[in-house]
């Protein structure tokens, strides 16, 4: 079994998208669009592993997003080496975004950065 894709709504379809292509490697599909319902949506196809389909719709609850929180936690890409999570970081961090940890060892043995990235939600970038 493996997990084929994962799911997140968010508010900005469009910056999600880009978020995730440019400084992540996703490829993109056309998107699905429901004209009734107004969803919309696409997924990110990565290198190696599952997908993740980012999805919107005009009306959706947008509760704050604490770190300690009950629920999904954070989606972690590992990019292959310790230099490679450094050039991400730092890419991602000239791109606007916060890292809230790291890059650093943790104390369970991974090598990883933390960064708030879309809408607040959380991003590891791991070796």
């Amino acid at each position: 079994m493996k997990i084929e894709h994962v799911a997140m709504y968010v508010n900005d379809l469009d910056t999600a998208k880009e978020f995730f292509v440019s400084l992540l490697g996703g490829v993109s599909n056309q998107g699905y669009h429901n004209e009734k319902t107004g969803f919309s949506s696409y997924f990110i196809s990565f290198e190696d592993g599952a997908r993740l389909e980012i999805m919107s719709k005009p009306e959706m609850e947008d509760d704050p997003k604490t770190p300690n929180r009950t629920g999904y936690s954070h989606i972690a890409f590992s990019v292959g080496s310790r230099e490679k999570v450094d050039e991400l970081t730092e890419k991602i961090i000239l791109s606007g975004y916060k890292v809230i940890s790291g890059p650093r060892t943790t104390g369970d043995g991974y090598y990883e950065s933390c960064i708030v990235a879309i809408e607040n939600n959380q991003i590891e970038i791991t070796e």
